[in-house]
Order: structure tokens, then C-alpha cells, then sequence
């Protein structure tokens, strides 16, 4: 149980982490900082090593989450709290989902053509779904930490 749940915190940590500093700290600096070439090239290139973490974090996330689950019983013998969490994680993977196959590849491709105003539109699609997926993640994580005394 707790490799289980250091992999799964782990895993949590490296996923909401990354979106935090990417949204809170390099987004201002960049967009004040560099060129939108540059700009969208940093983008692309920290997207592609930032995803390949998050891909990671996805798959060890659901493995021991649902392992944990089974370790206490299944899903009759959990807190609402565990509900809730699974769910909010669903709803992120499916909105990571979303952003890596559609405004990411399309943003991959723009920078490739060197097309910055196309590639632009995408980066602005994948910013609005970062903040929603950093706000769900900070949320899971109070969940984490107090759920089981909240609901």
C-alpha cells in the first residue's frame, strides 16, 4: 500500500506541479520576455518533455489509485471523498486528452510551418485548458488532504 500511495503522490506531484509553473511562472516571463517565435518554440519543445512526464503520471495515477481502491475494500468501502477524487482525475485525463491529440498537435504543426498566428490560437486553447485542469488538480489535492472531514 504505500508504494502504491507514493507513486500515486508521486505521480500527482509532477502532473499539477508542472501546470502550476508552467501557468503561474514561465507563461508571464515568456509572453513579456520573448518573441512569439521564440516564444511558441519554447512552448512546443517544453510541451513535448513536460507531456511525456504527464502521459507517465496518467498511467501510474490510475494504476494505483484503482489499486488502492481494491486494497480498502472496492469501491463499496471508500469515502466519498475517494469518489470524488476519482472522478475530478477522469475528468483531467479527459481534458489532457483532448489537449495533447487536438490544440497541441495542431500547435506542433504550426511552429514546424512556422506559422505563429495559427500556432498562437492553439497555445491560447492549451492555456485555457491548463488552468482549468491546474484548478481541478489544487482541488483533488485539498480533497487529498481534508475530503474524508469535508464530506
Amino acid at each position: 500500500m504505500s508504494i502504491a500511495l507514493t507513486l500515486h503522490l508521486l505521480s500527482a506531484v509532477i502532473w499539477v506541479g508542472g501546470m502550476f509553473f508552467a501557468y503561474v511562472c514561465l507563461r508571464p516571463v515568456a509572453a513579456t520576455v520573448l518573441e512569439p517565435p521564440q516564444r511558441l518554440q519554447l512552448w512546443a519543445h517544453t510541451f513535448v518533455r513536460f507531456f511525456t512526464w504527464v502521459w507517465v503520471s496518467i498511467i501510474v495515477l490510475i494504476i494505483t489509485g484503482h489499486a488502492m481502491i481494491a486494497l480498502y475494500g472496492g469501491f463499496g468501502a471508500i469515502g466519498k471523498h475517494v469518489h470524488v477524487m476519482l472522478a475530478i482525475g477522469y475528468i483531467m485525463f479527459l481534458l489532457f486528452g483532448h489537449l495533447y491529440f487536438v490544440p497541441f498537435k495542431r500547435m506542433k504543426r504550426a511552429v514546424d510551418a512556422a506559422d505563429w498566428a495559427t500556432a498562437g490560437s492553439h497555445l491560447n486553447q492549451i492555456r485555457k485548458i491548463v488552468g482549468i485542469n491546474l484548478v481541478l488538480g489544487l482541488l483533488t489535492v485539498v480533497i487529498a488532504g481534508s475530503g474524508r472531514y469535508l464530506l
